[in-house]
């Protein structure tokens, strides 16, 4: 069975395997660039005027991880299942903040 779907699978050309190492690459660096300027700025380390440059490279990042799902030929449940984990990626931060700023609200003696 495993055979049949490896087979039926499309190779990878090998010309595509630097686009794919870099883009895979950018997704985890952009990655930490979005969160790193946005807790920094949401700690107040960093000026509210950063927080553009976070989503620039959330937008980066998910351009990316598009980019190498089409190249690497992902079915589109998993082209899917990726777009919606960059969703995720984007909001969970402003979830966390918002619970610590409650917490902090109801906890504050």
């Amino acid at each position: 069975m495993l055979n049949e779907i490896v087979r039926s699978r499309p190779e990878i050309a090998l010309n595509d395997f630097l686009p794919i190492f870099l883009s895979s690459s950018l997704v985890l660096i952009f990655g930490v660039f979005f969160v790193a300027i946005y807790t920094l700025v949401k700690m107040g380390l960093l000026r509210g005027f950063f927080m553009p440059f976070a989503y620039l490279f959330w937008g980066l990042q998910t351009y990316c991880m598009y980019f190498m799902a089409v190249t690497i030929q992902v079915e589109p449940f998993t082209q899917n299942a990726l777009m919606l984990a960059m969703l995720a990626y984007l909001t969970l931060p402003h979830l966390y903040f918002y619970l610590n700023e409650k917490a902090d609200e109801k906890y504050e003696n």
